[in-house]
């Protein structure tokens, strides 16, 4: 049986699809698959997947339906016990999965999770998540702060994935899937290494921003569903969505349209106000500098913070 599947969406990614692919079939593991879907990419990543003829590649064409659909007929094609996730323009250290593998394993985890690196274009930066014991997130509800909310330096036992997919029409479909599984996994273990590797580029989901920022307010009102459902403390609920929507308000500085940008501050501060009225003093707030935490509590002075910020960005 095959240990790890590891699923790669891949779209338009010609510039950086050798250095991941690379990093996938020179792991110090072998017994891996892995599962390269092209996404309708319209440049050369098809030419350079197949290039490469390494038995353990599952190549899948198809149409340009969206990374959530991509990952989800991943997980449907997958046949590994254990499922890891890489985007199309990271990659991973050469011995991520022994080291994932080999934890989840000896611990006995649904989820197992690591430090990793932001490559911004060869400055590395590493990123270190706070240290905890076997834990689960209803033990540990500090883990929605804790944790990245991406599916990427995570391994997942495949049961645990069994009833759990990304959402197919929205942009951030990340934060529910993740979400999802933090609420289900029985043991979620940390490795306190560096295996993966982010990468920050012109046209990465850190560094675009567009009219789809309003699917971020979708995502959280069903995000928002999930975790009260599963008896989540308001507290932490109210953290972890401040952080959310407070960060991309600030970001709506690289967004041209002064229009979009207000609308969607309105919309994420009316958002907090309507879960937690007092969500400008909770304890996300209180980690904050003065003034970070004076201009993201505040609609006034988000929309100049963009406009001023936004217009030396947009000058550039």
């Amino acid at each position: 049986m095959i240990d790890v599947s590891i699923i790669v969406p891949i779209y338009n990614s010609e510039k950086y699809l050798n250095k991941c692919i690379d990093s996938l079939i020179n792991q110090t593991h072998e017994n891996i698959e892995i599962l390269l879907i092209n996404d309708g990419s319209n440049d050369n990543s098809e030419k350079i997947v197949k290039s490469y003829k390494d038995k353990r590649i599952v190549y899948i064409s198809k149409k340009n339906e969206g990374i959530g659909k991509t990952r989800n007929l991943g997980i449907e094609k997958s046949k590994g016990k254990y499922v890891m996730f890489i985007d199309s323009d990271d990659y991973i250290r050469e011995d991520c999965v022994e080291k994932m593998l080999d934890t989840i394993r000896d611990k006995n985890a649904d989820l197992v999770v690591s430090n990793y690196y932001k490559d911004f274009i060869g400055k590395l930066e590493k990123i270190k998540l706070p240290s905890f014991k076997p834990t689960t997130l209803l033990d540990n509800q500090n883990l929605l702060l804790d944790l990245n909310l991406g599916p990427c330096n995570k391994i997942y036992k495949r049961s645990l994935l069994n009833n759990i997919r990304f959402d197919e029409k929205l942009k951030y479909e990340d934060v529910p899937f993740v979400l999802d599984v933090l609420i289900k996994a029985k043991k979620i273990v940390k490795i306190d290494d560096y295996l993966s590797y982010y990468v920050i580029h012109s046209k990465s989901e850190t560094t675009v921003r567009d009219e789809r920022i309003f699917d971020m307010i979708k995502i959280c009102k069903i995000s928002y569903d999930l975790l009260k459902k599963n008896n989540i403390e308001q507290k932490y609920i109210t953290n972890l969505f401040v952080k959310i929507l407070t960060d991309y308000a600030a970001q709506c500085r690289y967004i041209s349209n002064r229009k979009t940008r207000n609308k969607f501050i309105n919309d994420s501060l009316d958002f907090l106000d309507k879960i937690d009225s007092n969500w400008n003093k909770c304890d996300y707030f209180k980690n904050l500098g003065i003034i970070s935490q004076t201009i993201k509590s505040n609609k006034l002075l988000l929309k100049l913070y963009c406009d001023t910020v936004g217009l030396l960005y947009r000058l550039k």
